[in-house]
């Protein structure tokens, strides 16, 4: 099962993962607050062997809005995903946690919204997520498939968050090597 935004339910993995029956659960837009809400709706009943988690960007995003609330921004974004690892974990699931995808070069247009505190807080919350490995738990450290000299390599995004067609077949490589080496 893949869950979170919009960066997990774009991932095209039905052909990929032929020996895995896949569910995506992902939804656009999500943050992890809303991820925590509706997992038992959207993972509970299904009870997967293996959940590949990606999400957080879009809470992390809303920093230039409130920049009084970075601390308390960054603290719940790990919070929340670190409830979805021990809920997933708990229903007997294997985890695969992504990293947070890095995010790209911002259109001007967009910039007013943007600022560099984003791209700190990513890399905060990653180094958080790094150390959430365990016996269930596989971490997908996608900053060292997606970044060329520690930017986000535009060959794989379609946009400055979404990944391109070749973004995800990379990934997917890698994916099924995570998978591969705990059968």
């Amino acid at each position: 099962m893949f869950f979170g935004d919009s960066r997990a339910v774009r991932w095209p993995v039905a052909a990929v993962f032929d020996r895995f029956e896949v569910v995506n659960r992902g939804v656009e837009a999500e943050t992890s607050a809303q991820a925590v809400l509706r997992f038992p709706a959207h993972v509970l009943p299904l009870h997967p062997d293996v959940l590949v988690i990606q999400v957080g960007v879009n809470d992390l995003k809303t920093i230039p809005l409130f920049p009084e609330r970075k601390a308390e921004i960054i603290a719940t974004t790990k919070e929340n995903i670190r409830y979805i690892i021990k809920q997933s974990t708990d229903l007997g699931a294997r985890v695969v946690l992504t990293t947070i995808f890095p995010i790209g070069d911002f259109p001007l247009e967009r910039r007013v919204f943007w600022s560099p505190e984003i791209g700190l807080a990513l890399q905060e919350v990653n180094d958080y997520l790094r150390s959430l490995s365990g016996a269930r738990v596989n971490i997908f450290d996608t900053a060292a498939f997606l970044t060329l000299d520690g930017r986000a390599n535009p060959k794989y995004y379609d946009d400055e968050l979404h990944l391109s067609e070749s973004g995800y077949a990379m990934l997917n490589d890698e994916l099924r090597n995570i998978l591969n080496q705990n059968d």
